[in-house]
């Protein structure tokens, strides 16, 4: 039942034990018109009720029975040697593309002046330039840009945790992502696997890491079943690094043995597979009537015999066939907005396909996709309706919004 194991996902929908968000802070409150488009938002929700929000979303969560862990907590336990937070902080400094040593210094000893969980919090909000009592402009660069208001940019995007990391089995991608902006949040993921008490001896399998060149996103990520995995070939993951992760599991003891590569439109509405498709139960999934196809998808599959390891085969099929032939089922595709051109295009702008199953069958969504809603409990899923004006903001669902780390394997 994967109990006894710091991670285990097996799939999209057994019982959730435990989960990984971000609670929303500062970093929300330093998005500006003109950063919106560098910083992957459309708008700026309002902080104070996206954290009531938020809130909601995690006493739903313990009402159900998950232990809800936090991003901002595990960090802070993670570095709390002294050496650890010295490397942090250096690190951090040079990931967040600050070039000027003066500067570096400066902000180091700013950064050290903080209890350890203030100083991650910081970090996470981003460092306005007037913060630092001793930040001059010396260098040509930092004149040039002088009225540029960070010397380190906020990551309002962290509390989506399901894309720096994402687990599969017992082990984990830490992922590439797509930007500069994204990139710099898996920094929290490495010191979080190899010093948290919790996860540092745990002899953990990475199937990627944050130093490929290729960039893979945990929301192009779906595990299936024990057998089966899901990727995306979309705008923020690539087919290479698709294919380096099937080579590590299929090279390890594991149970999967085929990944589907699902080739989606490389667009803002299409960002990553689960926000046009994601599980509910054994039999259903909910879909974006956009994505039903006929699609491109790969089936890979371990080959010793092949120069590169693994057989690949092209189909183009629905996607309900492709779900039926590979889990071996009927399934039933629940549409977003029920196929309507209007609500679907609406519902799917605010991840009405986004959803978080919390036990087969049993799944959290967003009050204010309605017409999805009634769908889902029209064909018998249960429902947990969490607040979302604020949250839906940021472009992403329930299922975005958390990691889980451990699901009790399907009987």
């Amino acid at each position: 039942m994967g109990r006894g194991r710091v991670l285990n996902v097996k799939s999209e929908i057994g019982k959730l034990k435990t989960v990984l968000l971000h609670r929303p802070g500062k970093e929300i409150e330093n998005l500006t018109p003109d950063l919106l488009p560098t910083l992957l938002f459309d708008d700026i929700p309002y902080l104070e009720v996206a954290q009531k929000e938020h809130d909601a979303f995690a006493q739903t969560l313990r009402d159900c029975g998950v232990e809800v862990l936090y991003l901002e907590d595990l960090v802070a336990e993670a570095i709390k040697s002294e050496n650890v937070k010295k490397q942090f902080i250096s690190q951090f400094i040079d990931e967040a593309g600050v070039k000027s040593e003066g500067v570096k210094e400066v902000l180091t000893e700013y950064l050290e002046e903080f209890d350890i969980k203030t100083m991650v919090d910081k970090v996470m909000a981003g460092i306005r330039k007037k913060e630092v009592a001793n930040y001059k402009s010396v260098s040509l660069s930092e004149m040039v840009n002088e009225s540029y208001p960070f010397i380190c940019d906020p990551m309002p995007n962290l509390y989506f945790t399901r894309d720096p990391f994402a687990t599969i089995g017992h082990g984990i991608t830490l992922n590439h992502m797509r930007t500069i902006t994204r990139n710099r949040e898996t920094i929290f993921a490495q010191y979080i696997f190899k010093y948290h008490p919790k996860f540092k001896d745990a002899d953990l399998p990475f199937w990627f890491n944050r130093d490929e060149s290729t960039s893979l996103e945990g929301g192009d990520e779906l595990v299936l079943n024990e057998k089966t995995i899901a990727f995306g070939i979309s705008q923020r993951t690539d087919p290479v690094s698709i294919e380096k992760v099937a080579r590590r599991i299929f090279a390890s003891d594991t149970s999967f043995e085929i990944i589907l590569a699902f080739h989606i439109p490389p667009s803002r509405a299409f960002m990553h597979l689960d926000t046009v498709f994601t599980q509910v139960d054994y039999d259903k999934f909910t879909v974006y009537p956009g994505i039903e196809g006929p699609l491109t998808v790969y089936a890979i599959t371990s080959d010793k015999s092949s120069s590169n390891g693994l057989k690949v085969v092209k189909e183009k099929r629905t996607l309900k066939s492709i779900l039926e032939k590979y889990l071996g089922r009927e399934v039933t595709l629940l549409k977003c907005g029920g196929g309507d051109p209007i609500d679907s295009a609406r519902e799917q702008w605010n991840d009405g396909s986004n959803t978080l199953a919390v036990a087969p069958g049993e799944v959290i969504v967003y009050s204010r996709n309605s017409v999805t809603n009634k769908i889902l409990k029209d064909h018998g899923i249960s429902l947990h309706i969490i607040p979302s004006s604020e949250l839906s903001r940021g472009r992403g669902g329930p299922r975005c919004m958390s990691m889980p780390l451990v699901r009790e394997d399907l009987r």
